[in-house]
Order: structure tokens, then sequence, then C-alpha cells
């Protein structure tokens, strides 16, 4: 029986491979870190063969440790870092330059040249995008347009682009298999989210040849094979880690909504198998495609997440490490005046303010420093709230419970509080793969292994919050918020 499913979850900062069993349960992991690149200030790039090869190093590994026949493994799920941009050559098979990562803003200039010249409009409402240099069309323009050549073999149809699973998979199926699935095309803003094709205006707008790009299937597929010790292994799932993540906490209806509480906190809320425009700030992408037929959601980041209680460990060291920022915040028994808006970066949707700075509001003399870690943890439940309110008014959908992950999520102080001031269920996996496990889920449902009702039933939530916050409490508290945030922003000005 091939009971095991091998989920790669190529991530910016490092490459995994996470064994599954076919209850859902991970049984073997493996990770190796990889290394980013910096040459020159907010550029930021990744050597592409180094990826695949700590990738390819950590999948034996899992193998290896879980002692494991590789007939057992009845098939390979791919999630990764979205966006981010590979252009290799199609007969070499080498990148003619190093990955330009998403983080990268090398090409922020020449989107605001577009914003001027009024092309925002137009690619909002084909890729459900907004112009930035986060997404990958001004990378793959950037590349052909500085490398030596690059222009010319694109016209002769000898170059290949790809984000990082197009890569992957190229390599293991040894440049068999040159394809992405929908939620990652959905993220080059070269791809009509509607019509479901690559879009020949906006390939003009970039200046893009049509050649360089992958064919692009749905998440749950048979793409390729992968030989393995002389045995071919299908890869049958492929998604974004994020729209990976909303799957592997089975986010399958309408309204279902995820936050991962990373470095940043990443929501999705699948709206269905229809694209909602937002007309608060977010972004409107694919979810997934299966089953012949495509989801997709809304989502929303805050830019301050987990790295709101790194400031307090490193900036202000008023912690020693992540975990006593719930046991200092604890010990706050009197209702706090303090609020920390941390616009380290400026703000995101739905205030959009890139002018707003960092601030702390209502401090008194008997303000101390577990007053100034419960504020910021609070900030973050804040935060998650005000794209929630934006999803729910673009959606029309109220939200039933909150799906939790990402490591920010142990925090038991920050997610009650999550609980409390939304006024809903907070619901922690049991699994915290999220990621894998959605890659896992889309490449078993494909061979027949699971169902979508069969993975509902093997959900377990590890524990879940449930609001205590009287409603006038609540609402006098984020009033109170908003207030806050509205006198951090425009500082810039």
């Amino acid at each position: 029986m091939k009971k095991y499913i091998l989920a790669i979850d190529q991530g910016t900062t490092s490459s995994r491979t996470v064994l599954f069993n076919d209850k859902g349960v991970n049984c073997a992991v493996s990770q190796r870190e990889t290394k980013q690149i910096y040459p020159k200030h907010g550029w930021v790039e990744q050597d592409a063969e180094n990826i695949y090869k700590t990738q390819l190093k950590t999948l034996r590994e899992v193998v290896k440790t879980a002692n494991l026949n590789p007939v057992q493994i009845g098939a390979i799920g791919i999630t990764n870092q979205r966006e981010t941009t590979v252009v290799w050559h199609k007969k070499t098979g080498k990148p003619i330059y190093n990955a330009i990562v998403w983080q990268d803003v090398r090409t922020s200039k020449w989107c605001q040249k577009l914003q001027k010249a009024g092309k925002e409009k137009i690619i909002k409402e084909k890729t459900g995008l907004v112009l930035d240099s986060y997404f990958s069309a001004t990378k793959i323009k950037w590349i052909l347009d500085t490398i030596p050549n690059a222009r010319t073999q694109a016209k002769n149809n000898e170059l290949l682009f790809g984000t990082i699973d197009t890569w992957l998979l190229w390599k293991m199926t040894k440049g068999k298999i040159h394809a992405t699935d929908y939620s990652n095309a959905s993220r080059t803003l070269l791809f009509n989210i509607h019509t479901l094709n690559w879009d020949e205006e906006l390939l003009d707008l970039f200046d893009i040849p049509k050649s360089l790009l992958p064919q692009v299937k749905p998440s749950s597929y048979h793409f390729g094979d992968f030989k393995f010790e002389k045995i071919n292994i299908p890869i049958t799932g492929i998604a974004g880690d994020q729209q990976a993540a909303l799957f592997g906490q089975a986010c399958f209806k309408k309204g279902d909504t995820k936050n991962t509480y990373g470095t940043g906190c990443f929501l999705l809320m699948n709206t269905g198998e229809k694209a909602k425009p937002s007309k608060n700030g977010l972004l409107t992408t694919i979810a997934w495609g299966l089953n012949h037929k495509v989801y997709y959601a809304l989502e929303g980041s805050v830019f301050i997440g987990g790295a709101a209680i790194k400031w307090l460990r490193d900036g202000l060291q008023l912690i020693k490490n992540a975990a006593e920022s719930e046991l200092f915040a604890s010990k706050v028994k009197e209702e706090s005046s303090v609020y920390v808006v941390p616009a380290f970066a400026g703000l995101g949707a739905p205030f959009w303010d890139m002018d707003a700075r960092g601030a702390i509001f209502g401090l008194t003399q008997d303000t101390n420093k577990n007053h100034l870690i419960k504020a910021t943890l609070e900030s973050i439940a804040y935060r998650s709230k005000d794209l929630i309110l934006a999803m729910e008014s673009d959606s029309n959908i109220k939200l039933a419970n909150l799906n939790v992950d990402g490591g920010a999520s142990a925090n038991g102080f920050l997610m009650q509080f999550q609980a409390d001031i939304l006024n809903t269920i907070v619901k922690r996996a049991k699994v915290i793969e999220s990621t894998a496990l959605g890659a896992a889920y889309l490449a078993g449902i494909e061979i027949g292994l699971w169902t979508q009702e069969e993975i509902i039933s093997m959900q377990e939530d590890e524990v879940s919050f449930y609001p205590k916050m009287s409603k006038s409490k609540r609402e006098q508290l984020y009033k109170n918020w908003l207030k806050a945030v509205k006198r951090s922003m425009h500082w810039e000005d």
C-alpha cells in the first residue's frame, strides 16, 4: 500500500521535506537553511541551484530517517515561497541570473512609473493584484533587460521562466515538465484570473515573450514523475505557500478563513468559485484549482506580526525569548490604556499609509514593561481584525471562526485576545505544519488517497479559544485602537 505522501516545502529561508502518513500525521521532517544574497540595498536574491540541491537533500534525508521503501510513497506535493523568480536556459538548465526573491524592491520605481501612466486599474481588474515589485512580472522584465543577450535568447525561445514550484518541477522531471498551478500563476501579474490564461495585453505591457511561461494546471494534478531510486513517484500537488496553508487548514467552504502568524501575518478567506474584487486594498487571488473548478480567496497581510515580538526581545530587550511575552503580558490584571501601533514599515491594508510610523500611546507614570509587552501582543490581534473587517466587507461573508497557525499562534495570551476582539472562536490546529500538509492533501486527493470530506474528518484542533469579552468593552478597545492608528499616520509627511 502506498500510504505516504512527501511534501516539499520550499520557503524563503529554508528547504524542508515533510513525510505524512495516510492519516495526515507528520512522520518525519528534514530542513536545511538556504542563503539569501543582498547585492545592493533592497535587493534580495538566492542561488536557484542551491535551492534545488538543499531540497533534494532534505527529501533523501526524510526517506532515510523514516526507513521507507520508495515504493510506499504514493505521491509528492510541492509548496513554495511565492513570486520568487527564476529564468533559466532551456538547453543547459542553468539559471541566467540568481533567483530574485519576492522581498526584492529593485523594480519599485518602474512600478511607480506604470502607476503614473494609469496602468494599475487594468492590472488589478485582470489579476486581482496591486502593481508592486513584490510580484514576478517586473522581476522577469528586469532580468531580460539587464542580463546580456537575455532579450535575444528569450525571443529565440531559448529561455524559461518559473516561480520556485516550476523550477523544482522542471529539475525533478529532468526538464520534461515546464508547468505551474493556478495559485502560483495568479501571483505573477501576468495571469488573468477570470479567463485563466496568460494575458496578452499584460505580456505586452511588461514586454515578456509568452514562450517563457509555463503551462498552468490545477493544483491537484499529475504534473509529472520524479525518479527516485529507480521508482517513479508522481508529483500530484502544487500550491503557493499561503494557499497551501489555507488548504491544509481544510478551509474548503466559502467564508473559511485562516491566519498564519509568522514574521508578518497572512490572512486568507475562501470566497468560493467567484473572484471578489476588493474595495479595501486587499488582494484577490486564486486559492486552488480542484475537481475541474477554480476557487478564489481574498488575501491581506499584516507587515509586523511575530516581528513585533522580536522587537520586544532584540530591540527593547524586554524579554529573553518569545515565550516570555505571554508570561509578562498575563501579569497585567487591570485594564491597560496602553496601545502600541507597530507601523515600523508603514501600514498596509486597509489603511495603506507608507508614511505611518510606530508609536506608543496612553503612557502613564505607572506604565511598566508588562504593559508594553501586553500592548504589543494586542497590536497583532488588532491589525488582524482590521483585515478581517475589510474581508467581511468585500465578501459580504461574516467570519464563522478563525483557523490559526504559525509560530506566534503558540502564544495563548495573543490567541485569547484575538478571540475576544473578534468575538469569534479561534481554532489552533493540532498539526501546525499547515503549509506542507496542504501540499500533501492536494497530492493525496489526486491519487485517491483522500477525499475532501475525509480530510475534514481528519482535522484535529489542539485547542479552541472562545471569546469572553463583553460587547461594550470590545467596542471601546477597538475604538481606541483606531484612534491610535489615526494618530500614527502621515508621520513622515
